[in-house]
């Protein structure tokens, strides 16, 4: 009971204490209107070009925009701690800080969920999608598995926060990566091979294909594949920045350099 609520309400209280929005329209704005213009650019683009329907770009770009909130949250929730020089009173703490630092990443996996669900919701009607009912479970399944990936995705950037400066610039990179690699507006078959195995190792990837097996009413039989591909991509990261966390503690102790920025 201790450690679930080390994780959950610990997350909470930093989620709050590090959120940087000042006003609704900011959030509505950066991370609702955003990415619904992202999505429909890609949406027309894609019938310009011919390359795709528009499920493809509907549903994989839904997906894909709980990307912005979770990276760039799991890469804050470490890297506003040193910037703000709050990090050493976080590593005084006699709890584990792999539990503290794995806890922040669950209230950005949600805020990620939320935005997939009113993009993906907005865009259909906007653009006359029409998903089967039965597949609305699995689709929330898909999308709470890829935000819990890419949030530990973050949360393993930010954990270079405690080596590098300047954890903006890769959390900008990761980002355009996920955007180029993860197959959400291309079809991977017209990708070049080490692109297409690059984002085997990506979170969105998996997520985004059972997403749009589901819409197009396949069943959560044909998605579960996918979607155990992305359960495990997001394990792996959520074990990489465990360890990073932790060695980079240990290393950062032994230079005396935790809060040089």
């Amino acid at each position: 009971m201790k450690t679930l609520r080390l994780v959950t309400v610990g997350g909470v209280i930093a989620y709050r204490a590090l959120f940087n929005w000042t006003r609704p329209a900011i959030f509505v704005g950066t991370l609702l209107v955003g990415p619904l213009f992202q999505l429909l650019f890609f949406a027309y683009l894609g019938r310009q070009l011919q390359v795709a329907d528009d499920r493809f770009y509907i549903v994989g770009n839904a997906v894909l925009t709980a990307s912005l909130a979770c990276v760039f949250g799991g890469t804050l929730a470490v890297g506003n701690e040193r910037r703000y020089g709050t990090l050493g009173h976080v590593l005084l703490s006699p709890r584990s800080r792999t539990l503290v630092f794995l806890g922040r990443a669950l209230p950005y996996a949600a805020n990620g969920l939320l935005i997939a669900v009113v993009t993906l919701s907005v865009s259909a009607g906007l653009l006359g999608l029409r998903v089967p009912a039965s597949s609305v479970p699995g689709l929330l399944l898909a999308m709470t598995a890829g935000s819990l990936a890419c949030a530990f995705f973050g949360l393993t950037l930010g954990a270079l926060g405690l080596r590098f400066r300047d954890v903006w610039v890769i959390s900008n990179v990761s980002v355009a990566l996920l955007l180029l690699l993860t197959g959400v507006n291309v079809p991977s078959a017209a990708l070049p091979g080490w692109m297409v195995t690059a984002g085997e190792f990506l979170p969105i990837t998996h997520a985004a294909e059972a997403a749009r097996q589901l819409a197009a009413g396949h069943g959560l039989a044909a998605a579960a594949p996918s979607l155990g591909r992305e359960a495990l991509v997001g394990l792996g990261y959520a074990v990489l920045a465990a360890v990073l966390l932790k060695v980079f503690e240990t290393e950062s102790r032994r230079t005396a350099s935790l809060e040089t920025l």
